[in-house]
């Protein structure tokens, strides 16, 4: 049996977190003079008041959830959040409600994708809320991903428990204890990128509002030139703090109690990640050398940037990548669905998977030469056993069967076969622009009928949740008691 009280309490207490930092984009609006004070004003008190209402009758002197309770929370809270969030876009920027539901899941998921334009002329206080909205869906994720997802076994993610993950009484200090850590650090990277980029020649607002969404690999900007507006030394700042968003943050955490990198420097996942960066970075930047005459710093940057910010799940735009020919084009294909580390801010299979994967296949292979043999699947020096290869192969599978289930979905509204196949792709893995003439990097998802912004901010949230956490509720079995 579900028990709703505890989960009205929990949704109750994360729209009045919500309704506080609106606070913020309110007080720029007052303060500048600009459009939205009233707006977010109105904003605040309904979401205030909607908090009040599931505090008061969810409030309870028993606060047990379930296993059953975990997967409800975590579906609705991203879904519920969103729709409060959606409420300045629709009074500030007088759109339809689809376009600004749209824009806040692409926002809270950190995906990046946008039916906005004309930003560098809009006001201050909804391009500031913007990046808001990806910077707490970052932190929100990692939070999930270390704590939520692995006592749930959602994905293979248990192959990450820890002491944080089990929010039982007995351990609920040290998960708490390890929670501040990550936010520590989470706000210590967010303002060292903010005083990089100002060293950059980037404004306050601009490098505060990059700092909020390079950090969380989301994406937005506040300009439609997204990165092309900025300097080459921004580029620079920009890729380097997308990668270290794409690492997983509990190793941040473990690096700054030691004091030393080896939890970073001597990870498979970290170090897989790396080979994978550098050895796009260098073979798109040769590709560019050799085929557009790029020069070799110029090739590098571009490069480097593009490759991060794709396979980060980032999304930024620098150049039209779709442009470059054959090759980069399937790479950058493929790159969209990887993802970076597991732990991170970053959306994709992530490459943990593909390890794993690699690992069964080489147990596997072992066991065709040596059919008596015993052989031991490891994985970071740690045994895995069948559970999580099940749960690996099980969020594969989903992977795949919901992007070719969109794609068909966005085919059927008329979209043609680029523009439906990469809307899916850029959806579920969270990445952002997609490619083609309509939702490539300098293009908008405006364009794309109703009916195709509500499947893909579905996608959005399948893939942010794993897939599996919401798939689970459209289990007949799920409701039964």
């Amino acid at each position: 049996m579900v028990n709703f009280r505890p989960i009205l309490l929990v949704i109750g207490l994360v729209l009045s977190k919500l309704a506080l930092f609106m606070y913020v984009p309110t007080l720029v609006a007052f303060v500048t003079g600009t459009d939205g004070f009233l707006e977010f004003g109105q904003s605040v008190l309904i979401t205030h008041l909607i908090a009040f209402a599931c505090l008061s009758v969810g409030r309870t002197a028993h606060f047990r959830l379930s296993v059953r309770d975990m997967f409800l929370i975590t579906s609705l809270v991203w879904t519920i959040a969103s729709a409060f969030a959606a409420l300045p876009f629709v009074f500030i920027n007088h759109i339809s409600f689809t376009d600004a539901y749209f824009e806040t899941m692409s926002g809270i998921t950190t995906t990046g994708s946008t039916v906005l334009s004309g930003l560098d002329n809009m006001a201050p206080s909804i391009l500031l809320w913007r990046s808001t909205l990806q910077w707490l869906g970052g932190i929100g994720f990692i939070v999930m991903a270390v704590a939520v997802l692995p006592m749930l076994n959602v994905g293979g993610m248990r192959l990450f428990q820890t002491e944080s993950s089990d929010w039982s009484d007995k351990s609920s200090p040290r998960a708490k204890t390890v929670a501040k850590n990550i936010v520590l650090v989470y706000l210590t990277l967010t303002a060292l990128c903010f005083i990089a980029y100002l060293f950059t020649g980037m404004s306050v607002f601009d490098a505060i509002n990059h700092a909020f969404t390079t950090l969380s690999t989301g994406g937005y900007s506040t300009s439609d030139g997204s990165m092309n507006h900025f300097s080459n030394s921004a580029h620079w700042v920009g890729t380097f703090f997308m990668f270290l968003g794409g690492l997983p943050f509990l190793l941040f955490v473990s690096a700054m109690k030691k004091r030393k990198l080896d939890a970073l420097v001597h990870d498979a996942q970290v170090r897989g990640f790396t080979y994978l960066f550098v050895g796009s970075s260098l073979m798109v930047a040769a590709w560019l050398v050799i085929r557009d005459g790029y020069t070799f710093l110029d090739a590098i940057r571009v490069s480097a940037f593009n490759i991060v910010s794709v396979v980060t799940t980032t999304g930024f735009g620098l150049e039209d990548f779709t442009a470059w020919g054959a090759l980069p084009t399937t790479l950058f294909a493929f790159l969209m669905m990887a993802g970076a580390c597991s732990g991170s801010t970053s959306g994709g299979i992530k490459v943990f998977r593909f390890q794993i994967a690699i690992t069964l296949l080489n147990k596997q292979m072992m066991k065709l030469i040596h059919p008596s043999g015993v052989f031991v699947q490891r994985y970071n020096k740690r045994p895995v056993n069948d559970d999580i290869v099940r749960s690996v192969v099980a969020f594969g599978l989903m992977f795949f069967i919901t992007i070719i289930a969109i794609a068909a979905g966005l085919s059927i509204m008329g979209l043609d076969p680029i523009t439906s196949i990469s809307g899916a792709i850029t959806a579920v893995a969270n990445v952002g622009p997609g490619m083609g003439s309509v939702i490539g990097p300098t293009g908008n998802f405006a364009p794309l009928p109703d009916a195709a912004k509500w499947l893909l901010s579905f996608g959005m949230l399948m893939g942010r949740l794993e897939i599996l956490t919401l798939l689970v509720l459209f289990f007949p079995a799920f409701w039964r008691r």
